[in-house]
């Protein structure tokens, strides 16, 4: 079987777009739930790396890793609200917040909110086995009914704050009242918020391309061009190659994107990036202990019409200057701890690494 790809779908807007939710909540939007108020994270993590300006929450995705033992881990995505920043690659950033592994547990306890969350976090997304076959489920397998328990519980326990797994039905986000506690910090910049709820991506097997499909008469037709011209120099068939290549890639990207259109992200740790262009660049090694990075999650632009979509004027902030097609999120394969927090007592047991983004444009 093919990996297993998680989609992170739009569910409930929140009522107002600075209330405050927990570490737990997978958001879009609004203001970043910081797991402690102590975390000690760097000013420069905050700032545009451009202008200075104060950057605004893009996403918050609570992501626990199961075979790496990390319940309580969250990454949270960022960027400068200055139209003429957001497409610069420099005024976004990505930031792991984990709990350190040495300091989860004390003297053998556990708290309540973390054995809430042994069933979401023992069934992280993974390319196992598939989830109709209960009998043969592990660790590493994604149980949609288990996850949407697990936040359910969580949310109540740890701020009443929405429970993710609402309007699945829904077209677009759905305007929901409730009473939560804000942020009145008008100094955070703030984009529209919306909570999001996750669907496994069907599987379709190998076909891809479907062989009746436009998209493969158009990639044959590329091909038929190129093998016309066998006597054409080298350096010019090389560049029909990567014409076919370009060409392939983006309408396999287009055809995922259309069979979910309201994906905003896409979620798979270990698993492959869905490319919209061939031209991708390394994403190098964690710059705190060296291990490769790996891919975990993808943002879809279908996020941003969203975000366009609650535009009343009355926003801090809209995406503006937005052209990307995807956002490509790039985390430590060990999902290591700053050195700082190793051997150090519970109140320093919150770590927080940047990691890497990479941006296609449209």
């Amino acid at each position: 079987m093919g990996e297993e790809v998680h989609l992170g779908l739009p569910g409930p807007w929140a009522e107002d777009y600075r209330e405050k939710a927990d570490h737990y909540t997978t958001k879009i939007g609004g203001v970043p739930d910081w797991p402690t108020e102590d975390l000690g994270i760097k000013p420069h993590l905050l700032e545009c790396s451009l202008c200075g300006n104060k950057l605004c929450l893009v996403a918050q995705v609570y992501a626990p890793v199961a075979k790496l033992n990390i319940e309580n881990r969250t990454i949270y995505v960022l960027v400068c609200p200055k139209p003429k920043c957001g497409s610069n690659p420099q005024s976004w950033k990505v930031l792991r917040v984990q709990k350190c592994h040495s300091t989860e547990q004390t003297d053998g306890k556990v708290d309540e909110t973390d054995q809430i969350k042994e069933n979401f976090c023992s069934s992280e997304p993974s390319s196992s086995s598939s989830l109709n076959k209960s009998n043969e489920a592990s660790d590493d397998d994604f149980d949609l009914d288990a996850l949407a328990n697990a936040l359910e519980q969580a949310a109540t326990l740890a701020s009443n704050s929405k429970k993710q797994n609402k309007s699945k039905c829904s077209n677009a986000p759905i305007k929901c009242p409730t009473g939560k506690e804000k942020v009145d910090d008008p100094g955070v910049p703030v984009l529209p918020c919306f909570y999001i709820y996750y669907d496994k991506e069907k599987s379709r097997g190998k076909c891809i391309l479907g062989s009746n499909s436009s998209e493969s008469v158009l990639v044959k037709g590329l091909a038929d061009v190129a093998n016309d011209d066998e006597e054409k120099w080298e350096g010019e068939n090389y560049e029909y190659e990567r014409a076919i290549g370009a060409d392939r890639t983006f309408l396999k990207f287009k055809k995922r994107l259309d069979a979910y259109p309201q994906q905003c992200f896409r979620y798979s740790c270990g698993g492959k990036p869905l490319l919209a262009a061939i031209n991708l660049q390394d994403p190098g090694t964690c710059q705190l202990c060296g291990s490769p990075r790996q891919y975990e999650l993808q943002f879809m632009s279908p996020l941003s019409y969203f975000l366009h979509e609650a535009g009343d004027g009355s926003l801090d902030y809209a995406p503006d200057g937005w052209t990307w097609l995807t956002l490509i999120i790039y985390t430590c394969a060990k999902s290591c701890c700053p050195s700082s927090c190793v051997g150090k007592s519970r109140s320093c047991c919150w770590g927080v690494a940047e990691e890497e983004i990479m941006i296609q444009e449209d």
